[in-house]
Parts: structure tokens; sequence; C-alpha cells
């Protein structure tokens, strides 16, 4: 099996709060990193309850803090809500204190409603278009300083934190690409375009100082449990989660019902099909079978594993139960 890793969302389920969220999220990595998952990302989303991670370097530093060994990163910081001289900055500070354990994986969408973003972008300059630019700029502040440059990121100037492009489009994996860097695409919840977007990176991919070959990580959302029917019922939690975002209802995280899809009309059924068709449900061997044909239909270098699992217990025995499988 390939490299596995975990992209964590910090989920608040119904009942729970943000304090219980954030410690879980430290127990699942200290789990994932004894179990053998490569790194644990956590993703930038705004105005969202069920999602405590918004403060993305603060809960890496938190992460890393409390684990020895596992990657810990970003997947990802929404680069139009910042200025690349301060997101150098924080993750040179996450560098600095964590040597050869940070990553830093860039989005360009601002990971929230327009009208959030708008209380993001007080000044209304950022403008998502200028991300090529942003991320060059964002990357050179992590080049040696020159003695006669005027701005450095201190900490950051000099500092080891791999930068990857994430993406659900053409758009992230023609800029991976051109830059030779690393590239995570969003299949867990925007599949549409994975395989095209895929064969645009690896076909265009210009080595660099960074990789000399393209990479490609993968997420997806498995939900492994003893039996399928068990996995099943866990998987309702994300699906009404998705279905709530949809609607403009975003919330906490849901308790699971019993045959949760099957009560949804046809258009909701065909929503849930399409956006989590990456999703692998079930017992061992369900999830084996089905990670094993993703592989290979796609070719992934390694896969992002997230789980929106409203019973924490049951989110790390399924992250166990994917390890056992994958033989890590």
């Amino acid at each position: 099996m390939i490299p596995l890793s975990v992209l964590d969302l910090s989920p608040v389920p119904q009942g729970s709060h943000v304090g219980q969220s954030l410690r879980n999220s430290l127990d699942l990595a200290r789990h994932a990193e004894r179990l053998g998952y490569h790194r644990i990302w956590f993703a930038e989303h705004h105005n969202m309850p069920g999602i405590a991670s918004a403060a993305t370097a603060v809960v890496i530093g938190h992460v890393a803090a409390g684990t020895s060994s596992i990657r810990v990163g970003a997947g990802g910081i929404m680069l139009p809500n910042h200025s690349p001289l301060i997101i150098a900055e924080q993750f040179g500070t996450l560098a600095a204190l964590f040597p050869g354990r940070i990553d830093l994986g860039l989005g360009r969408a601002p990971g929230t409603d327009q009208l959030t973003a708008r209380a993001l972008h007080r000044n209304m300059n950022s403008d998502a278009n200028a991300f090529p630019q942003d991320v060059v700029e964002l990357m050179n502040y992590f080049r040696p300083a020159e003695p006669d440059q005027r701005v450095r990121a201190v900490p950051g100037a000099g500092l080891d934190v791999p930068v990857w492009i994430l993406g659900s489009s053409l758009f992230g994996a023609q800029l991976a690409a051109a830059l030779g860097l690393p590239y995570a695409f969003a299949s867990h919840f925007a599949p549409a375009e994975l395989e095209y977007a895929v064969e645009v990176y690896r076909t265009r991919f210009e080595p660099s100082e960074h990789l000399d070959k393209p990479y490609v990580m993968l997420g997806v959302n498995v939900f492994a449990a003893e039996t399928d029917q068990e996995a099943n019922l866990l998987f309702s939690s994300l699906q009404q989660a998705f279905v709530n975002l949809r609607m403009g209802k975003p919330g906490l995280l849901p308790p699971p019902v019993e045959n949760y899809a099957e009560g949804l009309d046809s258009t909701g059924r065909a929503l849930l099909q399409h956006a989590l068709s990456c999703s692998f449900v079930g017992s061992p061997q369900t999830v084996k079978q089905g990670l094993d044909a993703f592989i290979a239909r796609t070719g992934a270098d390694e896969l992002m594993v997230t789980a929106q699992i409203f019973d924490h217990a049951a989110r790390i025995r399924s992250f166990e139960i994917l390890a056992d499988v994958a033989g890590l």
C-alpha cells in the first residue's frame, strides 16, 4: 500500500464543543503517529460551526507539540485570505520549532461563504487571480535572505517548509506542474475533474529544485468498522453534514441516522453519490478492496484520508482498521 496520511477538520459534533474537538485532534494525531500514518493535515475553514480548525497554524502548533515524528501541516491555508509574508512567518515559526515536520498546502478558495470572505478581506484588495504570484512570493520568503533584501520572513528565511498546491480543478494542477511542486487533489468532496486534473499535472510537470518528478496525493473518505452496516451508519453523519452545507445551513456534525440516504429525494441522493464518490465505507475487506481499486485506477502516490465520524472512539477505530488492512 502507498503512504497514508490523515486530513482532520477537527469536527465539532452536536453536544460537544471546540475545546474537546481540538483535544480529539491531538489524540487522533498521536494514534496516527503510532499506527504509521505519514502526515496529518488541518484545513482552513471559516464560519462553519462544525469545524474547529479555522486558525490552522495555531492548531498545527498544538498538534506538533504533542507528537514527535508525524509530519503536521495545512491542507490547506487559503492564501487569498492572507499576505504571503504573514504565512511565511507563521510557518517559518512552526518549522523552527518542529524542524523537518511541517508541511504547507496552499489553496486559492476562501474556505467559506462570500459574506465571510468579505469579512476576512477587510480592504477587499485580495484577488484569487493573484494566487500564482502570491505562491511564488511566499516560496521566495523561505529562500536564504540576500544581503540587501529589505523585507525578510523572520522566522522563515532559509528554513525547509515544503509547499504543496491544493486543488479541485485544472487550475491547481497546471500551477503545481509549472512550479514543480507536489499536488493534492480534493477528491474527497469534489471528484468531478479528478482524472483529467491528475493527467494534466503529470504530463505538464516541470522538474524543479523542490521535486524531480510528479507526486500526487488524493483525498478520500474512509469509514471503516467491523461490518458494512456499522460503517454505513457512521457515514451518515458526513452525508447529513454535506447536504446541510449545500443547503446553506452548515452546523455541528450530526449523529448517525439509519438509512439516511434512502430518505432523500432523487436530487439529494444524486448529490451525495457524485460529491462523495471517493468514499470507502465498510468492513476491513470492503475498504481494502475499494482502496486497492482506487489506487490502481488513479496511480496515486499517497492518500489523504478523512473521516467525519460523530463518535471520537469510532473515528480512532476506523483509522486503526485502515492501518491494519493497509499494512502500515
